[in-house]
């Protein structure tokens, strides 16, 4: 906070930052009155729980906003929203705060955090779950298999649902029900003119359709309304270790190709390049070796994906072998651990794949072994059955004809250890450039340092139909710090 005179009497003001970035000063009255009409809570730098307010899942990012206004409801969000516009803010939109590269916050500006808004509805009879904008996917599984459903979400449970379907959602469900986006019915949101308006199939179908993939650039997301599927309470899942150097890991993965070219759609799966973690179940001798992992999930009877995944199981000689009929909301759980809030620094990039050739598995076995972090990964995750139907222009999120994704995850704990680990992504960014397209999964941005060219490569002929729902919600581009599409 800074004190400035004008027209020679003192008057206490506040700098913020502009949406174009430059310094600009808001009279603390004005900040004032709009805690004073919020139900829920305006979060300043002198406030003792503001490290707190502004600390995201990823431990690299350490922004600092001039106000945090933590909402209660939809009203909270009509008002920031509104005192944005009116003051010409930089604004940052929070709902689990676990986007990876961290544009759930800014510097200067002023965050609109949805984490209090946690409302979860499950209709069981119609099959749909809605839920707010600050639930996150163990919140909503939780909800939704007391009835013995589930939404198609992502693998890690603390991640927030708004950010994760915005830009796709890829989960275990993905091979049988599709995406998070494609799940989409209705949406409720707050647009850069502070209107509340709802997107459906029959309302402002087009606001709906750049939901689905398009992420964050319309408007404030309060609610989501999904289908929901007969999920659990147990479904089999296989967990596969392997050894993940030289010709071991070369044939690891010449299997896991041929397997997954044939599996069935209730068969979502990975193959995942790592290093050996120091766990009772892993043998010794393997601690902190490279390793192949296979995981899968069988999204239908438990019985039944016992058989289904059984080939997958009798591949080779492998270190362990750790498959076994599991709860659902486990199998959501599983990465949890590897994943902890705040602790660890995470620079997350991606790659489709055109196929998984034998020169890019040597690359991705030589990339595991070069990483300077024992805790990242690259992550094969496979992709066709039922996301791979839709067609692209029926949602955003545009093509879906890759095989496989690559994940390229650089986790490591130590700030001294940001350059080494940052370039390793990059590296294997780099590498992996022949064999992939030029489109990336947006929930694994990097630091979106390829900015513009990434949104044109990434949603290709979609692009201007995006950004004619750009010039009708957001004309001014308030809503700019995600993987930004301009209006012209």
């Amino acid at each position: 906070m800074s004190t400035k005179r004008l027209d020679g009497d003192a008057v206490s003001q506040t700098e913020l930052r502009m949406r174009d970035g430059q310094a600009t000063t808001v009279a603390d009255e004005a900040i004032t009155a709009l805690a004073e009409v919020l139900r829920g809570r305006l979060v300043r730098p002198s406030d003792v729980d503001y490290d707190d307010a502004r600390a995201v899942w990823n431990g690299m990012v350490d922004r600092h906003p001039a106000l945090i206004v933590q909402c209660a409801g939809v009203a909270d969000v009509v008002t920031s929203v509104n005192f944005a516009g009116e003051h010409d803010l930089l604004v940052a939109v929070r709902g689990g705060g676990h986007n990876a590269a961290g544009n759930a916050v800014c510097d200067g500006g002023l965050v609109i955090d949805l984490s209090l808004m946690k409302g979860v509805r499950v209709d069981p009879l119609a099959r749909t779950v809605r839920a707010e904008g600050g639930v996150t996917i163990g919140e909503l599984d939780h909800e939704s298999q007391a009835f013995g459903l589930a939404v198609p979400m992502g693998v890690v449970t603390e991640t927030g649902i708004a950010g994760l379907t915005l830009a796709g959602g890829i989960g275990w469900l993905r091979r049988k029900h599709g995406l998070s986006c494609d799940n989409l019915m209705s949406a409720d949101v707050v647009t850069a003119n502070g209107e509340l308006v709802t997107a459906s199939s029959e309302n402002n179908a087009d606001l709906l359709w750049a939901l689905q993939g398009g992420g964050g650039n319309f408007g404030v997301v309060t609610s989501f309304e999904f289908r929901a599927y007969p999920v659990g309470p147990e479904v089999f899942f296989a967990f596969v270790i392997h050894p993940g150097t030289g010709r071991d890991a070369r044939a690891a993965l010449q299997f896991y190709r041929e397997w997954s070219q044939e599996a069935s759609d209730e068969i979502s799966s990975f193959a995942i390049l790592w290093h050996a973690p120091e766990i009772d179940e892993i043998p010794a001798e393997h601690h902190g070796a490279p390793i192949v992992v296979y995981l899968a999930m069988y999204a239908g009877d438990a019985g039944e994906g016992e058989a289904a995944l059984q080939s997958l199981r009798d591949y080779g000689s492998p270190i362990a072998d750790l498959s076994a009929v599991t709860p659902y909301l486990e199998v959501q759980r599983f990465f949890d651990a590897d994943y902890p809030a705040h602790e660890m620094r995470y620079y997350w990039k991606s790659r489709y794949l055109n196929e998984l050739s034998a020169e890019a598995m040597d690359a991705l076995i030589r990339l595991n072994e070069a990483s300077p972090s024992h805790h990242s990964t690259l992550d094969v995750w496979q992709l066709g059955g039922a996301l791979s139907r839709v067609p692209p222009q029926n949602t955003a999120f545009g093509d879906r004809s890759a095989p496989y994704l690559i994940g390229i995850e650089a986790n490591w704990e130590s700030p001294e250890d940001d350059a080494a680990c940052i370039e390793w992504g990059r590296e294997v960014f780099r590498v992996l450039e022949p064999f992939s397209s030029d489109r990336e999964y947006f929930n694994f941005p990097g630091l979106y340092e390829e900015g513009d060219q990434s949104v044109r490569d990434t949603f290709g002929e979609n692009l201007g139909r995006l950004q004619s729902v750009k010039r009708t919600y957001d004309p001014d581009n308030l809503f700019r710090l995600n993987h930004n599409i301009p209006a012209s």
